[in-house]
């Protein structure tokens, strides 16, 4: 059984990690998805991995800062697949890191830019698709830093997911009586491209302090993510909105 058939689904930061993770897992369950991120090639290249499963999508590269970005995203899930009834704004990036007296504004500019204000861009256009196919989930990607726990030299960083899980509380009061679910997804240390222990300059004791950080002693895999992204999706989670859904292997409760 395809727990998302005839279901459209917009995923973006699709080129790699979480957001591949759960294109081809959305896809596998029945949803037509477009994906999206920066990188055409990685994308088509997605999107031909899911045709060769039976899937179908579609790609559009762009930037998540960009409105126009935004709005194509949605203009491509209604023109190509009908409508919309899923989006999982998963693009984000954790940005320069220290001190944030040292922290410029354009640096501050970038990751609230990205983290949040794309955000805001996803919801202005995904949501009134939504209320026309009478209904949705809306899924941000946030992070237990700024909810659960305060890192060092991550200021901006935790104030951008911080404000994603405002904005759940206010949309799924607002979006709730359309038939709209929204929802956070806070992953814990996951090993994806852009994780700090496959960074150039990172040993093997930055890959063991990360792991150690988290009750289950290690790192999440994109796909068992993913699988918490379906849930949040799917029907199986129908009263289930204004949410920060920790999948963070226990780094939020571990002190050992």
């Amino acid at each position: 059984m395809t727990i998302l058939k005839n279901k459209v689904a917009i995923v973006t930061g699709a080129s790699s990690g979480i957001g591949r993770a759960t294109a081809l897992l959305f896809a596998q369950e029945g949803a037509k998805v477009v994906v999206s991120a920066r990188r055409q090639v990685e994308l088509d290249a997605l999107v031909a991995e899911i045709g060769e499963k039976g899937g179908r999508a579609a790609a559009f590269a762009g930037d998540v800062k960009d409105e126009a970005c935004a709005k194509a995203l949605v203009d491509l899930a209604v023109t190509k697949f009908g409508g919309l009834d899923i989006a999982f704004n998963n693009a984000g990036i954790v940005g320069d890191m220290g001190p944030l007296s040292d922290l410029s504004l354009a640096a501050w500019h970038a990751i609230l830019d990205t983290n949040l204000t794309s955000s805001y861009l996803g919801a202005k256009y995904q949501l009134p698709a939504m209320v026309a196919r009478g209904g949705g989930s809306f899924i941000l990607t946030a992070s237990f830093v700024g909810y659960t726990a305060g890192m060092p030299g991550m200021a901006a960083y935790a104030a951008s997911k911080a404000g994603q899980i405002g904005m759940v509380k206010a949309l799924a009061v607002e979006y709730g009586p359309k038939g709209i679910r929204v929802n956070a997804l806070l992953p814990g240390g996951t090993d994806t491209p852009a994780s700090v222990t496959n960074a150039p300059d990172a040993g093997p004791e930055v890959q063991s302090f990360i792991e150690g950080l988290h009750a289950l002693k290690r790192m999440a895999r994109p796909e068992e993510i993913a699988q918490s992204a379906l849930f949040l999706a799917s029907d199986a989670a129908s009263f289930t909105t204004g949410i920060a859904l920790l999948a963070d292997g226990g780094v939020s409760v571990n002190h050992t």
